[in-house]
């Protein structure tokens, strides 16, 4: 198991030297997207429009803040990762627009796996339940999208972090999955068990 230090952009290369297990931390510029911003940013590609930001090396975090306005711009109070399969549909679009991580909770399915492969990207695991732990590395609120169209939870929210973590590294860009491992052997320990009190 290692531990490594990502500062955005993210290199393919830096990315296909991590395994399953291994811990991250994350510096730099993190965008927060969720099923709406996802569906927009698919629109958007498929009419030949401009994104609204630079996705290449960057990182998507599945996430809805607990922001306040304030005379300076945006406050941040909490923020927590969301479940994550309901990106799966996008996983082939997020590895084509650049992004080396995704950030969220649960896992994801073949899709994602494969587009980590093909693009070269990493999935890694944010503790759920530690909102205002993950807050407390956002050094600075940049920008916001789509605020008046979608709502906080649901808008692109651009956000300056330092050292943001510890990261798990659930699924990386070989094929490997901490989801599909454990679900392998709960399947072996099941037959197992069946065949012990047949």
């Amino acid at each position: 198991m290692k531990e490594a230090t990502l500062k955005t952009p993210i290199t393919t290369e830096q990315v296909r030297d991590l395994d399953i297990g291994d811990i991250v931390y994350l510096s730099g510029t993190v965008f927060t997207a969720r099923d709406m911003a996802h569906l927009k940013l698919k629109r958007l590609l498929a009419a030949g429009e401009k994104l609204p930001e630079e996705f290449e090396g960057g990182i998507i975090f599945h996430a809805g803040p607990v922001v306040k306005k304030t005379s300076d711009g945006w406050q941040l109070w909490v923020i927590g990762p969301t479940t994550s399969i309901r990106m799966e549909p996008y996983a082939d679009m997020v590895g084509k627009m650049g992004v080396k991580a995704i950030v969220g909770k649960g896992g994801m399915a073949e899709g994602t796996s494969a587009a980590l492969g093909k693009y070269g990207g990493i999935y890694l695991l944010a503790a759920p339940g530690c909102g205002v732990v993950h807050s407390q590395a956002v050094r600075e609120v940049r920008r916001v999208h789509w605020l008046e169209e979608f709502g906080v939870p649901e808008a692109i929210w651009v956000l300056d972090v330092e050292k943001w973590g510890p990261h798990v590294v659930g699924m990386d860009s070989k094929g490997r999955s901490i989801f599909k491992d454990i679900a392998t052997r709960a399947n072996s320990l099941k037959k197992t068990w069946f065949a012990a009190v047949d």
